[in-house]
């Protein structure tokens, strides 16, 4: 080989070197400024153009670790333990995963293997450790800050190391230490501006908020393209707006403009519009977050979270095909293949109601989807308990149709709640659904429904006896039933109405007049049924006091006397 073609292959292979390590580096800055899918597209063409280097594969792996993707980390974590550079801080990473899945000796035993390969002033390596013990979902922060405490010892100026212990002390929630840490990372060095962040972060979390504003402004004069600094000033006008009184829509409205201008700043990355999507479901605008959700949901390795988001917007915006199509792919796909993601009740609760309006979409009822639609609301209640608690205003709404199709719907929405004990609208679904089985008897003339009425009354009864309307209705369900056990459950109802009253100071009251006459009929000719007669005489004498003219109370004491 000549001279001029040794000199050309060694400035290829330089040339080639050097780019590499730009590429690494700017895969990195890309990542603190949360450009991640920037930082995904270097790193992708890293890992195909250098395979050699065990670090790029780190790298994008904890890219997907960040994102809660842990089978697209796994899987670069091991192709980066073929490396036959740096190969070994993969397992970094992989001790990371054993971290988040709560195998702490597995990941140490991970760990041992990656500082197996580490020289002795690798502090910028042994801080991975430490990184992966603070970001864990179970984190050892006692492990993070002895690590960052030993490179400290070392090497006292070292920025990124009071950067760790500054976030190991934040977990703790020892805000005087970190705020101390992220301090001296900023001072060593001015660069840092991740550590000038935390420090207005803390303020924020002390609920200074107008400080924290100031300080995070003070960051963007530093960097205005800074996208992190967005996010937090986001952050920080929504729980503002969380805690006045006077101001929530305008800083509201400044939340959503900084969401927006992170999403700017980080590229249009599909993280940053995942986290504003994340506030937009906080603030409850459904018609925004619809469009990010379409705009997101066919983006390869998004969250799947973000098909929950399409289909609880789709819902509140009544568009309950796409509602339906979103979250059946979410609890059919995503939740099958992505561990990270946890079913909760709403899930099934919107998919439900969404299938009900479609299948009377048409104006004639397709029974099998509104079926379907039913029994997604059962799961929702299985899955969660709790949930059972919004499904009132749904079926209370049906109710004031004040139709039989309204009623009938209603009892299908509320047996379901009614029957969760431990929910806050325990007593208003069994009210509304004895009182929906009240409507429905009296056009069947059912008794079998009115008996469904008379157990839906006595459980409000039972953990609210002082609603003095479910005895009332309790009453009058048992007295069209009219057999000797149910008129037996008609007196003690009506005497349970006339307490109820007696106990508010109510008994007297012009509103409820009639209904206490019609208390003390049906008791007197009850008592007068079964023959005692001094009783009945009593409370027809009681009709008396309230209505003197009343001639079934006079005829039947004529009666009885006589």
């Amino acid at each position: 080989m000549n001279k001029y073609s040794v000199y050309s292959l060694l400035a290829a292979v330089l040339a080639t070197t050097t780019i590499q390590a730009q590429n690494l580096e700017e895969a990195k800055k890309a990542i603190q400024d949360e450009k991640f899918d920037k930082a995904k597209d270097i790193l992708h063409a890293l890992v195909k153009s250098n395979p050699d280097d065990g670090s790029n594969f780190y790298y994008l792996g904890d890219l997907f670790l960040r994102e809660n993707q842990s089978d697209s980390s796994r899987f670069y974590f091991n192709k980066g333990l073929e490396a036959k550079n740096k190969g070994s801080l993969n397992f970094i990473g992989l001790g990371q995963l054993e971290l988040d899945n709560n195998r702490e000796v597995e990941a140490r035993t991970n760990f041992a293997k990656a500082e197996k390969d580490f020289k002795k002033k690798d502090y910028a390596e042994q801080l991975l450790i430490a990184n992966a013990y603070v970001n864990s979902d179970h984190p050892n922060t006692k492990e993070a800050i002895k690590i960052a405490k030993s490179v400290l010892e070392k090497d006292y100026k070292n920025a990124q190391a009071y950067l760790v212990l500054g976030k190991a002390y934040l977990q703790e929630k020892n805000m005087n230490e970190a705020f101390s840490a992220f301090r001296n990372a900023y001072d060593y060095d001015n660069t840092m501006l991740e550590a000038k962040l935390q420090l207005a972060a803390i303020t924020k979390r002390a609920r200074a908020y107008a400080n924290a504003v100031n300080d995070f402004k003070e960051v963007l004069a530093l960097n205005p393209n800074y996208a992190p600094a967005y996010r937090e000033l986001a952050e920080t006008y929504y729980l503002w707006a969380k805690n006045s009184n006077s101001n929530q829509e305008e800083y509201i409205k400044n939340a959503s403009e900084n969401y927006k201008k992170y999403i700017e700043m980080s590229d249009g990355s599909s993280d940053s519009k995942m986290q504003y999507a994340d506030f937009l479901v906080q603030t409850e605008n459904y018609v925004e977050l619809e469009k990010i959700a379409n705009e997101l949901k066919d983006n390869e390795n998004i969250n799947p979270r973000i098909f929950r988001y399409l289909g609880y917007a789709a819902f509140k915006n009544e568009n309950y095909q796409e509602s339906v199509s979103a979250l059946d792919s979410f609890l059919k796909k995503y939740l099958k293949t992505n561990k990270s993601v946890n079913i909760i009740g709403r899930d099934y609760f919107y998919l439900g109601l969404s299938k009900m309006a479609l299948a009377d979409k048409s104006g004639s009822r397709n029974e099998a989807l509104y079926q379907e639609g039913l029994q997604s609301l059962r799961e929702a209640v299985k899955v969660e308990e709790a949930i059972a608690g919004e499904f009132n205003a749904y079926g209370v709404a049906s109710f004031k149709k004040a139709t039989i199709e309204g009623y009938n719907d209603a009892v299908d929405v509320l047996k379901i709640s009614a029957a969760v004990k431990n929910q806050p609208n325990y007593v208003y679904d069994n009210y509304y659904l004895g009182y929906s089985y009240y409507f429905i008897g009296k056009e069947t003339e059912d008794d079998a429904t009115y008996k469904l009425a008379s157990d839906a009354f006595s459980n409000t009864i039972a953990v609210s006896p002082t609603t003095e309307e479910a005895y009332l209705l309790k009453a009058r369900v048992n007295r069209y039933i009219d057999s000797v056990e149910s008129r037996e459950l008609m007196n003690e109802a009506y005497l349970g109405f006339i307490k109820a009253l007696t106990d508010k100071g109510e008994l007297g009251s012009a509103k409820h007049k009639n209904t206490v006459i019609e208390a003390y009929t049906f008791i007197g000719a009850h008592y007068a049924t079964i023959n005692d007669n001094a009783k009945a005489v009593e409370y027809l004498n009681k009709v008396l006091a309230i209505d003197a003219s009343n001639e079934y109370a006079k005829n039947t004491i004529k009666s009885i006397k006589g």
